[in-house]
């Protein structure tokens, strides 16, 4: 079940990735509910945010919101864990985003927790939870 998992995963951040709104529609419950720290401090609810963030991007052929011409990216899942129970199940890990950019590869990280359910036989993402990869401000 865990490789079930982990296959529906990659799938689904390789849509986001690409900019594919109707797949992302299909791997992504309606109820989502989000917390993405760079984006607002505040929980984001729906589908529709991202829809048009990823729509946007795509017509200027660019992924995550970066700007200029498109450059080859990849993602990698650091520490990957799921958690499997019954019809739900927890992916946590450390997403690194590398970009092969004129200055070099750039790799950004950041934590992350996807939380999916299976609906009618199909995994969906219902919940995602971001925070920061770096040091908290008490240690060092």
């Amino acid at each position: 079940m865990e490789a079930e998992v982990k296959e529906f995963l990659l799938r689904h951040l390789k849509v986001i990735n690409e900019n594919d709104v109707k797949v992302y529609y299909e791997t992504t419950h309606p109820d989502l509910t989000l917390y993405e720290w760079w984006v607002t401090p505040h929980r984001i609810d729906g589908l529709s945010f991202h829809a048009f963030m990823m729509e946007s991007n795509a017509r200027r052929g660019t992924v995550f919101g970066a700007e200029g011409e498109p450059a080859p990216t990849r993602f990698d899942l650091a520490n990957l864990k799921i958690q499997h129970y019954g019809e739900m199940a927890i992916a946590s890990y450390t997403l690194l985003v590398s970009t092969d950019t004129p200055q070099g590869v750039k790799v950004a990280a950041h934590n992350e927790s996807r939380v999916m359910v299976k609906f009618n036989g199909a995994w969906q993402v219902v919940h995602v939870h971001k925070s920061p990869a770096y040091s908290a401000p008490h240690i060092g």
